[in-house]
């Protein structure tokens, strides 16, 4: 049979011209709320404005936030197709992400639709940017297992024009350039996690990642479950033994010649979780598939980088395990050896990425970074704290900041949370170094205390539990869609470009 790929990234443009005139399938127009409904995309003939907003009003329009409505062009465009999108109030402005979510919003209310133009307020570069890149995300769609012949898929996007009279100008080059890579790598993320588990077993997402970095300067190398056994990274075994599919640990190395400072970034990679003996409920387990979604944005964000040629050296970490209940799994009350010679006594199976974490963590040392960062979906206290949008940050004060400024720039949600001492005790173990869980109330912060056990001492570090926003389950929303997200590329993304431009100082 003949099964479908998922689609490339739409081409991406600027141009200058109206959008009353572009020949393409539909046109994108934004609308307000201010002076009760108002249009506010140029372009457009005062008959022409005047023939949409009625249309828009017989709908119901209102330009709220997110509003998003389809119309026939009537002939006020050339383009047969009107989206209008809402922005709310913009006498203040627009902020990036409004204009990220809108063209998100557009593009998923277009599926099916080749040719698409945007006029939205663009007065600068960073607003060009994040409308081609939500208009990038929000027209992803994956298909890798539907049959071509049984399944009725829209044909994919193929183009995104953005009109803008600063189409010439190189900030908004610049800007594009950016938008192509981010969605680009975003769509590998999401890619890798969107793809069945039978086919994604810890070798392939390694394989796959190795194969991004073909024709980059990244250097990559990889440890085999013989390897990792060899050399002592007793988590990481420890989490996959259990599976017939071993474990595997993929490091990357970027290392620019102008380079001052080096970061880090370490990405839970368990490409099934089924709890191992401390088997999950099933209900749900399906969406375990995504508990690899740190992996994948630390992948997605190395290639980023090395894409954009920032000039920061970044070492990337991918441990991937699969965590089965096979008759070699680890037991709860196993006392294990992890990288560096400390012991941990797994309590709980289901604790098991920051048993694969912790042996990285310690083996990031020998690297001798600035600062370490770590990116995973932990624990589903998370979730139960700050929900399913919005990811949890912790760890070093400065660090912690820092990575929030960069999530609020980019568009993603995080939120600081403590690290209450008190916790730390809960992790004692009567028998080892140190117990994988602690008590249940504040389970995501003792998470984090486990990791800080193992981060390399005065190294600057930051702990991102991504649990809630990584697999998204609900309803889809501006450039979000159902299933893997790629959460966190954006932010690692930024943090480092900020390190890049001494915006922070590590």
């Amino acid at each position: 049979m003949t099964l479908n790929t998922s689609v490339n990234v739409p081409n991406l443009s600027l141009k200058v011209g109206d959008i009353a005139t572009a020949a393409v399938d539909a046109v994108v127009i934004a609308t307000s709320t201010d002076g009760k409904f108002s249009i506010v995309s140029d372009g457009l003939t005062k008959s022409a404005s005047t023939k949409i907003r009625a249309a828009l009003l017989a709908l119901g329009a209102t330009g709220g936030k997110d509003e998003t409505i389809r119309i026939h062009s009537a002939g006020t465009t050339k383009a047969p197709v009107i989206v209008a999108v809402g922005l709310g109030s913009v006498k203040d402005g627009v902020t990036p992400e409004r204009l990220r979510r809108a063209a998100g919003n557009a593009t998923r209310a277009l599926s099916g639709t080749k040719k698409i133009a945007f006029s939205l307020p663009t007065t600068d570069a960073e607003a060009a940017g994040a409308v081609l890149e939500g208009a990038a995300l929000g027209s992803y769609t994956f298909r890798d297992h539907r049959h071509s012949t049984l399944s009725k898929l829209k044909a994919p996007t193929t183009a995104i024009t953005l009109l803008t009279a600063n189409a010439k100008d190189a900030e908004f080059k610049s800007a594009l350039n950016r938008a192509r890579i981010v969605a680009d790598n975003i769509y590998f993320a999401r890619d890798v996690i969107n793809t069945s588990p039978l086919q994604m077993p810890p070798a392939e997402l390694v394989d796959r990642g190795t194969v991004l970095f073909e024709e980059t300067s990244v250097k990559v190398s990889v440890l085999d479950e013989k390897e990792l056994k060899a050399q002592g990274y007793g988590g990481i075994t420890g989490v996959g033994q259990g599976s017939s599919r071993p474990p595997r640990l993929l490091r990357m190395e970027y290392k620019p010649d102008d380079a001052t400072k080096h970061i880090v970034l370490i990405g839970k990679g368990i490409t099934f979780d089924t709890g191992g003996i401390s088997l999950k409920p099933p209900v749900g387990m399906h969406a375990m598939k995504g508990d690899m979604s740190g992996a994948a944005a630390v992948i997605a964000t190395m290639r980023a980088i090395a894409d954009l040629e920032l000039p920061v050296a970044v070492t990337g970490y991918a441990a991937c395990a699969e965590n089965m209940p096979g008759g070699n799994a680890q037991r709860p009350g196993d006392i294990i050896s992890t990288y560096g010679g400390r012991t941990v006594e797994v309590l709980n199976t289901d604790a098991e990425g920051r048993l694969v974490m912790c042996d990285v963590l310690v083996r990031a040392g020998e690297d001798e970074p600035d600062v370490i960062i770590d990116i995973s979906t932990l624990t589903g206290a998370c979730v139960v704290a700050l929900g399913h949008r919005t990811a949890g940050v912790m760890g070093d004060d400065e660090i912690r900041d820092a990575i929030k400024s960069a999530a609020d720039r980019a568009g993603e949600e995080f939120w600081p949370l403590p690290m209450p001492e008190e916790l730390r005790a809960s992790l004692d173990s009567v028998h080892a170094d140190i117990a994988n869980i602690g008590i249940r109330e504040g389970g995501t912060l003792s998470a984090a205390w486990f990791l800080k056990e193992f981060v390399p001492e005065n190294t600057p570090w930051a702990h991102l539990d991504i649990a809630g926003p990584a697999f998204h389950e609900q309803a889809p929303y501006g450039y979000t869609h159902k299933g893997g997200v790629g959460f966190g590329v954006r932010t690692l993304l930024a943090f480092v470009e900020d390190v890049a431009s001494d915006v922070v100082n590590i």
